[in-house]
């Protein structure tokens, strides 16, 4: 399923640039602002939600995402090196999934593990919301690392369209604007991490019947659609 050469490739791309420093400032000034926040006011139900939910789920999950999902593919393409890569003999949605396995990790190591850490600083184990917030951060990784591979794989300005759904989208309009919530990977997320946590804890704006399989629509389709892509890329370059 996965090519060993092509991920480890890959994860030295993403880590030993420029967006290995931002992927790892990021959960920083999660954990360094929840231990001031812990610090200064103390272990408050309302003030973790708020920011294990807005800035962790909300900013810096998509972030994460967006870093490592682009950077999967984005700069091969870029600068053209993926022609070297495409000449080799395999399956091209292989290519795909061992990208998308490094973005995947990226999301677990930089934002689903910081995200428990917070919370543990924030508020412990006490109602589930740790753990709530954290497997909620993880499924959104996913997703989010499956879409923004696709942005990758589709446009050279794969980050500013990125930046636009993560920050424009997910953080305005699909927390404020009620018929778009649907449409949200963020609101898809909380509704898993609301069944896992203690009920009122955590709110969502979706069902979880709905967001599962729209979940995996956009984890699934993304990759998928990624791989057909990268075929055409592939066919273009050979004509």
């Amino acid at each position: 399923m996965m090519n060993v050469t092509v991920a480890r490739l890959t994860m030295r791309g993403l880590l030993g640039r420029r967006r290995g420093l931002l992927l790892l400032a990021l959960p920083l000034l999660l954990i360094v602002l929840s231990v001031v926040i812990r610090v200064v006011a103390g272990q408050d139900e309302n003030t973790a939600a708020g920011i294990l939910g807005g800035l962790g789920l909300g900013t810096m999950v998509p972030l994460v995402g967006l870093i490592a999902g682009t950077g999967a593919i984005g700069p091969e393409i870029d600068d053209g090196s993926i022609i070297y890569l495409l000449a080799k003999p395999q399956p091209r949605w292989k290519i795909i999934v061992s990208k998308l396995v490094v973005a995947i990790g990226c999301s677990v190591v930089f934002a689903a593990l910081p995200t428990y850490i917070a919370g543990l600083i924030l508020f412990g184990t006490f109602e589930n919301l740790t753990l709530g917030y954290t497997i909620a951060a993880l499924i959104a990784g996913i997703a989010y690392s499956a879409l923004f591979l696709l942005f990758g794989v589709i446009s050279r300005h794969a980050v500013v369209w990125g930046l636009m759904y993560a920050l424009l989208w997910e953080t305005i309009v699909g927390t404020y604007v009620p018929g778009a919530q649907t449409l949200s990977v963020h609101q898809w997320a909380l509704s898993v991490g609301q069944k896992i946590a203690d009920p009122g804890v955590i709110s969502s704006s979706v069902h979880l019947p709905t967001a599962i399989p729209l979940l995996l629509v956009a984890t699934v389709g993304g990759a998928w659609l990624a791989a057909a892509r990268l075929s055409r890329l592939t066919l273009a370059g050979e004509e």
